[in-house]
């Protein structure tokens, strides 16, 4: 009798236990937000100026195209068997572009494929990709500027700049307006922009990821970070 007891207790231990030496021992930080101290800039990208100092651009127009190095995802507070955790994913897979007019950005657009976003966990994705995001039926998520962006000059190499965009973001199928700040820095001959992007699942018909054990809030963020290269 008395084993037995102590095999109750010890499996008890476990369960309580297990989450939290899982999340913090185990699985260890989620990822750092993806920002534009996070960005790389590929071999092939134009070199800037070497001319030691801050460089002075006369002009940045034309369209530039999402290039190597940009990736998009969501980040999620879960609450996994009574501990709190953030769940990552990342993907890519990104597609878009954006058009300089003299110091006026009067379109803008990006596309994420949804289906091929990941995370630490195959159990996670596989939910995310089916019952919550219903990648077979909506395959991408995008964004597409409504209202042109004043740049007010034309920014120096190096120089970060944070500008309000507003635009349609579809996601699960549904379109609604948002306004979201993004940063920006031309530098190394590309245009980087990141954002996050508040979303609350009910406002894009996606039903509640919580599932068994885990509690998942009714809301998120989703990251981008854009390599603009020149077309």
């Amino acid at each position: 009798m008395k084993g037995v007891v102590i095999g109750v207790v010890v499996l008890a231990a476990l369960v309580v236990g297990g989450p939290f030496v899982y999340i913090n021992f185990i699985e260890g930080d989620p990822p750092a937000e993806l920002s534009l101290d996070s960005a790389t800039t590929p071999a092939s990208a134009t070199a800037s100026p070497a001319t030691g100092g801050t460089t002075a651009y006369t002009t940045i127009d034309g369209t530039w195209t999402v290039a190597a190095g940009s990736q998009a995802g969501y980040r999620v507070k879960e609450v996994l068997f009574g501990q709190d955790t953030t769940a990552v994913g990342r993907t890519s897979s990104v597609t878009g572009k954006l058009v300089v007019d003299g110091t006026t950005v009067p379109s803008a657009d990006f596309s994420v494929d949804v289906a091929t976003i990941t995370s630490d966990q195959s159990q996670r994705d596989n939910q995310f990709r089916g019952r919550i995001m219903e990648t077979s039926r909506f395959s991408t998520a995008s964004f597409r500027l409504t209202q042109p962006i004043d740049l007010g000059s034309v920014p120096a190499e190096g120089e970060r700049k944070t500008y309000q965009a507003t635009g349609e973001l579809t996601v699960h199928g549904v379109t609604r307006t948002v306004t979201v700040p993004l940063d920006t820095q031309l530098t190394g001959g590309q245009i980087r922009v990141s954002g996050q992007i508040p979303v609350t699942f009910s406002d894009y018909d996606i039903d509640s990821p919580s599932v068994g054990g885990i509690r998942v809030e009714d809301n998120g963020i989703i990251e981008v970070l854009l390599n603009f290269a020149k077309s």
